[in-house]
């Protein structure tokens, strides 16, 4: 099945939905019911509901420990219980909001393939899914992460006969009382999952490199707009971006305290090979484990956007705001310096301006 759209966002998450209503303001409507019209959109969203990835988060993440969700603009977040599970109070949010503005969101669908219709640099692109295709004039991608884990390899790997998991697959830690585990990583859900864990079992902690500590919250008045100062620059470059706290350190949370206070925050250097019953230690001894936690982070899920060529020998892609450099008509966000819940909603209404712009700009004559 053909539709048409003049934008097709990629992704139901805080970003697309920042999208999606950036849109709305501009007098974009909606492709499903509208599909004549001038200006439409639509929104492909890969999860069977709303919520993006907070509907998939552990059951243990309360909404007083996750890590600063802003309001998505036109819509002030309800109050809610500190205690409540963010895996139900984040996508009840969301979900109001796409009510709220009548949001034209298709789920479950799948972006398999992004491509060129054609050799005119201002022609359509071709959005292939699972449940049809799109041809449309831009793209806006909000993918996100969550669906393209980091999974390292270490030498004897698929010898080990205990459990291994992704944060990803982490549902609580009753799961592992009793047992050893070893949790690998150095970010805050390695963090925060250790301080968790090590309650009921015996935990190991491993990272590749010294975490860095530091004490005060991370706010855009201390360090916040320097970092995402570091991380443009990088992605203008057209470098891969690291993890957030790659670039902030780690702050002395309460939930780090806790797990310092039980000796859970006692770091070891990254193992050098697993073997079937644990892990060969850097000094050459063994410790076995029962469990790998691999706390190792995600990186941006861009696979569908493959055979537009986007990325460049260094394995990164060159940007201009949201813009791909080599590709006008494709914006990211969600991606780089608007990860966060508030840089994704700044990056949604910038990448519409752009577009925008874009639309207005008479392409240029031909010879």
């Amino acid at each position: 099945m053909l539709n048409r759209a003049t934008v097709v966002v990629i992704g139901g998450g805080q970003a697309g939905l920042s999208a999606a209503y950036h849109l709305l303001r501009r007098g974009f409507v909606s492709a499903v019911e509208q599909p004549g019209a001038a200006r439409t959109f639509v929104v492909l969203d890969a999860n069977p509901a709303p919520g993006g990835a907070w509907q998939h988060r552990w059951e243990s993440l309360r909404m007083a420990t996750v890590n600063g969700i802003f309001d998505l603009p036109g819509l002030a977040q309800p109050a809610v219980d500190a205690s409540e599970a963010s895996r139900d109070a984040v996508p009840r949010y969301f979900a109001g909001y796409e009510r709220a503005f009548d949001l034209p969101v298709l789920r479950p669908v799948h972006a398999v393939a992004v491509r060129r219709a054609d050799d005119d640099p201002d022609g359509e692109l071709v959005v292939t899914t699972d449940r049809g295709t799109w041809t449309t004039r831009f793209v806006i991608n909000a993918t996100g992460t969550w669906t393209n884990p980091v999974l390292p390899r270490y030498p004897g790997h698929d010898t080990f006969v205990g459990r291994q998991l992704h944060t990803r697959d982490y549902v609580r830690a009753e799961d592992f009382a009793g047992r050893r585990v070893a949790v690998v990583g150095g970010g805050i859900s390695a963090i925060q999952l250790l301080e968790e864990i090590s309650r009921v079992a015996t935990t190991r902690w491993y990272t590749r490199r010294e975490p860095v500590f530091r004490d005060g919250a991370f706010t855009p008045e201390t360090g916040g707009r320097e970092t995402i100062a570091k991380v443009m620059a990088d992605v203008a470059a057209g470098r891969p971006t690291g993890s957030v706290v790659s670039y902030t350190g780690l702050i002395w949370t309460p939930y780090a305290r806790a797990a310092r206070e039980r000796g859970a925050l006692e770091r070891r250097p990254m193992f050098t090979a697993v073997e079937p019953m644990g892990v060969r230690e850097a000094d050459g001894s063994f410790t076995p484990v029962d469990v790998i936690l691999w706390a190792t982070g995600f990186k941006a899920d861009l696979a569908h956007l493959d055979p537009l060529g986007l990325r460049n020998e260094l394995g990164g892609i060159a940007m201009a705001g949201t813009q791909v450099a080599a590709e006008p008509r494709v914006h990211l966000i969600g991606f780089g310096p608007s990860q966060s819940t508030v840089g994704a909603n700044r990056a949604g209404r910038e990448a519409v301006t752009a577009l925008v712009r874009r639309l207005r700009t008479p392409a240029p004559a031909t010879r």
